[in-house]
């Protein structure tokens, strides 16, 4: 597990996930104010509506309803922080959100309506939801903005449970590939040591999305030494990067048996323990967009690499990690995510993209890579993360009651 990475956070994105709203979820935040909506808000040429956020007056002041792209401005006049969701009357899907609005704070939401009956919804902090009034919209065009069906616990759970197998069934194999590596440097072979290394390690990365429910079990096998006192030295440096660093450093097999056993005991212990594990149904849809965001941060840097020159064959386990998350959730996101086939495309374009540039079986490191290759992976990955921060988004599970 990489340091102050894979932890469970919540998405903080529109789940509409389109430019507009995005745009709205990361507006500066605008004081309470009594006057009408400042000239940088009326700038945008759209039509703005001052909308209560609060316990007694949830969506009051939307009293002229239109269709077509426009902005609500969130005021919340309570004494207490609110989420406030803008949702489809007959079908509680969601068109926007804003999170975290501050008491006296406004906050703009952008949106583009149809005809239809929509709702707002009130959650402020430690108290009840509260919904508005039904606001009806009867004339212009038929639809409006994407909607999306809120994703519950109880959706999540079926497929969190099935990729909960599929780890434990990887755990069993990591063992065996751990144990090859340990029996390797035990007989002094570190050749073969550094082939089994690759194989283990690779096999573990392809895990990604359970990290977070490894603990500190999960730093023992993969942690790096940043941070560490010691560095690459210190004597808590362990796991596979701590054999990396002595494999491809030129450290004798004597000095690497006592880290291989270690390995090759914390694997067993993660197996082991799996059967108890729990994994966090509401963490799932974030752990695709998170496997990218640290393949980008430490992978494709060369941050993680101890010397093996690795890091692409690494990033390639982890798209397969990344795929068989999606392949989870599959049957959540297809009636919900309309970018779910360009999703699929990209992945693809990035999984060809990085197996082009292997050749007999050697990967190059980052750092080797022509400028028009860097730059192709870059852009793949990069592409990649935006694309996953809306399978997050629509699988954060959002408040009902």
């Amino acid at each position: 597990m990489r340091p102050a990475s894979r932890t469970s956070r919540r998405v903080l994105l529109p789940v509409a996930i389109t430019a507009a709203l995005a745009a709205a979820a990361a507006a500066a935040l605008l004081p309470y104010s009594s006057a009408a909506p400042s000239a940088a808000a009326a700038a945008d040429g759209l039509p703005h509506t001052v909308v209560e956020v609060s316990p007694g007056a949830c969506g009051h002041g939307w009293d002229r309803p239109h269709a077509g792209r426009q902005v609500f401005d969130l005021r919340n006049t309570s004494s207490d922080a609110a989420e406030v969701y803008l949702t489809d009357a007959s079908s509680g899907a969601l068109l926007g959100e804003v999170e975290g609005l501050a008491p006296g704070v406004q906050r703009p939401l952008q949106v583009v309506l149809g005809r239809g009956s929509y709702v707002f919804r009130c959650l402020p902090e430690d108290a009840d939801a509260v919904t508005g009034p039904t606001v009806r919209i009867t004339a212009g065009p038929a639809t409006g903005g994407p909607a999306v069906l809120p994703v519950t616990e109880h959706d999540l759970i079926p497929p969190t449970l099935e990729y909960q197998k599929w780890v434990g069934q990887g755990l069993g194999r990591l063992v065996g590939k751990a144990d090859a590596l340990r029996d390797a440097v035990d007989r002094g072979d570190l050749a073969a040591a550094r082939t089994a290394w690759l194989d283990a390690h690779l096999a573990y990365s392809r895990l990604g999305a359970a990290y977070g429910a490894f603990g500190d079990l999960g730093d023992a096998v993969d942690g790096l030494a940043d941070g560490r006192p010691g560095g690459v030295k210190d004597q808590d440096f362990t796991g596979f990067h701590r054999i990396e660093y002595g494999l491809w450093h030129h450290e004798a097999a004597d000095r690497l048996r006592a880290p291989a056993r270690r390995l090759a005991d914390d694997v067993r212990k993660l197996r082991d323990r799996w059967a108890d594990a729990r994994m966090e149904p509401a963490d799932l849809g974030v752990r695709a967009h998170e496997i990218t965001e640290d393949t980008v941060t430490f992978e494709l840097t060369g941050h993680s690499d101890y010397g093996s020159g690795s890091s692409l064959a690494t990033a390639r386990a982890q798209l397969d990690g990344t795929a068989e998350v999606l392949d989870r959730l599959r049957p959540l996101l297809e009636p919900r995510d309309p970018e779910l086939p360009g999703i699929d495309r990209w992945l693809a374009r990035t999984r060809d993209d990085l197996d082009a540039l292997r050749h007999d079986g050697t990967w190059p490191a980052p750092g080797d890579l022509q400028v028009e290759q860097r730059e192709r992976v870059d852009a793949d990955f990069g592409g990649l993360v935006e694309r996953l921060a809306g399978v997050a988004a629509v699988c954060d599970v959002r408040r009902t009651s």
